[in-house]
């Protein structure tokens, strides 16, 4: 006998247990896997220890509050996550003019634009009308000097990092999604047994620091416009894509507004953004959560529970993370990246006539240089854009 999604039969195969633990780990593996780029990209742009940690706070709650509300709202297991490429983005970026406050305003405006994307249809389309292969070739340059932190460590510090990496290839064999959070413990245990955690004075409870925003052309251009972007063409155009594959398909706008504002609201505290889960989304839409695809939503609500609660332990692990020697802290972040920049890569590459605009933005976003005040990833796209321009319009005139 065939049954369906929805069928009595099939919903008496799995209980409310499993789309529940479904959640449980899509936000363990989210925020164990991904949490070392976070802090090191709020490190990266001038965040203190305890900016970073509030960043991280921020992040969790925002995450957790934004997944049930949509959960319950569409009935649908959309996943929120922050954005992994975004913080990458700012481990290279640097901090611009305007220190800390201008990095807030540029988190500000970025949240308001994924708001205007999601309202306002023509900055959608601006957005889905970037080449694939361009925006993919910014990410990747961006990912590829942390993604070499691990050769570096092995050389620089092989006591420390050898351990993380057998860890991390190990598990990468045998269990894959574990795979980083397992080189996670791995680094704790190098910290610990080398000279221990610093707990800061205030605790390792995590504690909101308050930012105003300051709004400076610069760092809006160099880490707002680059960090809306990446996050829109690699986290939430993949995440709805993701949903697809499983047979969801939510609204677009309200979710794009609903992370746009929390991103937003998070901003001040310092957390960089919030976007629709692409890495851990099908932990909690596919089959493994439960059979009955009307159940699945349970999971998005369970992983929005524990996201609030990972957010306690924000302080412990920026507690971690600033004992540990810079080079491994990235180390671990290139791991957790080395999937996401293969993809990038593939996507670069794969169309023969972009392809040579393609390497360019790569080359430019790779190289982390700053001009006026603007950082590489801008002058990365706008290199490729000019250059597919030039192409393009070779082209036109051969054929004319």
């Amino acid at each position: 006998m065939i049954t369906r999604a929805g069928d009595p039969a099939v919903r008496a195969e799995g209980s409310t247990l499993q789309p529940v633990l479904a959640g449980v780990v899509t936000s363990v593996v989210g925020f164990a896997g991904a949490f070392t780029v976070v802090l090191a990209g709020l490190a990266g742009v001038g965040a203190s220890d305890a900016q970073a940690a509030s960043g991280l706070l921020a992040l969790c709650v925002t995450m957790g509050a934004v997944a049930i509300w949509l959960g319950l709202r569409h009935r649908m297991p959309i996943s929120i996550a922050w954005s992994t490429p975004g913080a990458a983005l700012l481990v290279t970026v640097g901090v611009p003019d305007g220190g800390w406050p201008a990095v807030i305003g540029a988190f500000v405006v970025a949240g308001v634009l994924t708001v205007l994307a999601g309202l306002w249809r023509p900055l959608g389309r601006a957005i889905a009308a970037i080449p694939a292969p361009l925006a993919s070739a910014m990410l990747a340059g961006v990912l590829l000097p942390i993604c070499t932190a691990p050769a570096r460590a092995v050389v620089e510090l092989p006591g420390q990092s050898a351990p993380i990496i057998v860890t991390w290839l190990v598990l990468l064999r045998v269990a894959r999604r574990w795979a980083v959070p397992g080189a996670l413990v791995a680094a704790a245990l190098a910290v610990a047994v080398s000279g221990g955690v610093d707990v800061p004075p205030g605790g390792l409870l995590p504690h909101p620091e308050l930012t105003l925003p300051a709004f400076h052309a610069g760092a809006i251009v160099g880490i707002a416009l680059p960090l809306f972007i990446v996050t829109m063409a690699s986290q939430n155009v993949t995440g709805m894509t993701v949903l697809a594959s499983f047979g969801y398909r939510p609204p677009l706008r309200p979710l794009l507004v609903a992370t746009g504002l929390g991103s937003v609201a998070a901003a001040p505290l310092g957390g960089h953004a919030v976007n629709i889960a692409a890495i851990t989304a099908a932990l909690s839409a596919g089959p493994d959560a439960h059979p009955d695809p009307g159940r699945r939503w349970i999971a998005s609500v369970s992983g929005g529970t524990v996201y609030l609660v990972l957010g306690l332990g924000a302080g412990l692990a920026t507690a971690l993370m600033s004992s540990a020697p810079p080079l491994l802290v990235q180390a671990v972040a290139g791991l957790a990246l080395l999937g996401a920049l293969a993809g990038a890569l593939a996507a670069t590459v794969v169309d023969p006539v972009q392809r040579d605009a393609a390497v360019a933005t790569l080359v430019v976003s790779a190289s982390g240089i700053t001009a006026f005040g603007i950082s590489a990833p801008f002058w990365a796209l706008l290199t490729g854009l000019v250059l597919l321009g030039v192409q393009r319009l070779g082209v036109v005139r051969l054929a004319s």
